[in-house]
């Protein structure tokens, strides 16, 4: 198909080639990520031998593999350089039929364009952040752990949770932390912050934790910051907006009868998900005013699974984070 090989943005903010290396070198050493849904993601998706999969969200490289194995060939992205490193080493072995890319999935289709490639055989997105970026302190996702208040899967974006803590206003840290963290204290945790920032900036993740606990304090075991960073860190990354394109890009470039298969893990990136494949999968449309169903002119989708694909007992018990994960999956007619 094509080579591998590793394409990286010339700028980086706060990660340059060494760090990116150090880091990888630090997932070979671990697991990186342990792929979940994995079976029942390749057996819904279903890929033709030869085919070529989109794997918009490549991480450490588990889905691909699989899809890889399966028989299909793969087109790999991530937005993390340094997932993008790792993946590349460890599927260095399958050749050319496995081409790594550092990008966001909702560019898939000017990656696709890039190489020259049409329609595609599948796509898959496991989304979300990976146990690596949780583990390792300095990207900031963590609020157990300390380090710089970043929170960027991409380093070459110039948005941090920092800039956003310090810089939003109240009411946008209110409207942010309600939406994004489905946070009830939203409102007197942003008055109390924008307060508490006038005397000293927050900088760090733990000391924004610390701050928050103070603020709501502790209700058994869930870390009462726990949905003030996921907010943070769905605003830095714009997840919920690169979601909605990436949705978009990838059924536009499935050939018929190809899938695509999106795990999400929270409520919010599963209703977009559902809405998404919903919208597309009826054939007419209806309303009470009119006279009759009209076609539907988005309609371009067959779901496969009329309820999320949810994992089984085994999986939970061996990997805790899987315990949210929605699988949902739906074909291209």
């Amino acid at each position: 198909m094509m080579n591998l090989l590793l394409w990286q943005r010339p700028v980086w903010h706060s990660a340059g080639s060494a760090a990116v290396e150090e880091e990888a070198q630090e997932m070979e050493d671990s697991t990186y990520h342990r792929p979940v849904l994995a079976r029942e993601v390749v057996e819904l998706l279903a890929p033709n031998p030869g085919a070529l999969v989109v794997d918009g969200t490549c991480g450490g490289g588990g889905h691909t593999e699989v899809i890889l194995q399966a028989g299909a060939d793969v087109l790999a992205l991530d937005q993390d350089p340094a997932a993008i490193s790792y993946a590349t080493k460890r599927l260095a072995r399958f050749g050319d039929r496995v081409t790594v890319r550092h990008a966001n999935f909702r560019d898939a289709a000017q990656v696709l364009d890039g190489l020259g490639l049409g329609e595609i055989g599948g796509a898959v997105l496991d989304l979300g952040v990976s146990s690596h970026q949780f583990e390792n302190a300095e990207r900031g996702f963590s609020l157990l752990r300390n380090g710089p208040l970043d929170m960027r899967m991409d380093p070459s974006r110039e948005l941090t949770a920092s800039d956003v803590v310090n810089n939003y206003s109240e009411e946008e840290l209110s409207q942010l932390f309600r939406k994004l963290g489905e946070e009830p204290a939203a409102r007197r945790i942003a008055s109390e912050l924008v307060q508490q920032r006038k005397e000293t900036p927050f900088r760090e993740t733990m000391q924004l934790a610390a701050a928050i606990e103070k603020i709501i304090w502790r209700h058994g075991r869930k870390h009462p910051a726990t949905q003030v960073f996921q907010a943070l860190r769905m605003e830095v990354n714009d997840e919920l907006g690169a979601l909605q394109e990436g949705l978009g890009a990838l059924i536009n470039r499935l050939e018929a009868g190809a899938r695509i298969a999106v795990v999400a893990f929270h409520s919010l990136e599963d209703r977009i998900v559902k809405n998404f494949f919903r919208d597309r999968s009826y054939e007419f449309l209806d309303r009470p005013e009119w006279p009759a169903p009209r076609p539907n002119p988005d309609y371009m989708l067959r779901l496969i699974t009329s309820k999320p694909v949810e994992p089984g007992e085994n999986e939970q018990r061996t990997n805790p984070r899987s315990r949210s994960a929605k699988l949902r999956v739906a074909e291209r007619i």
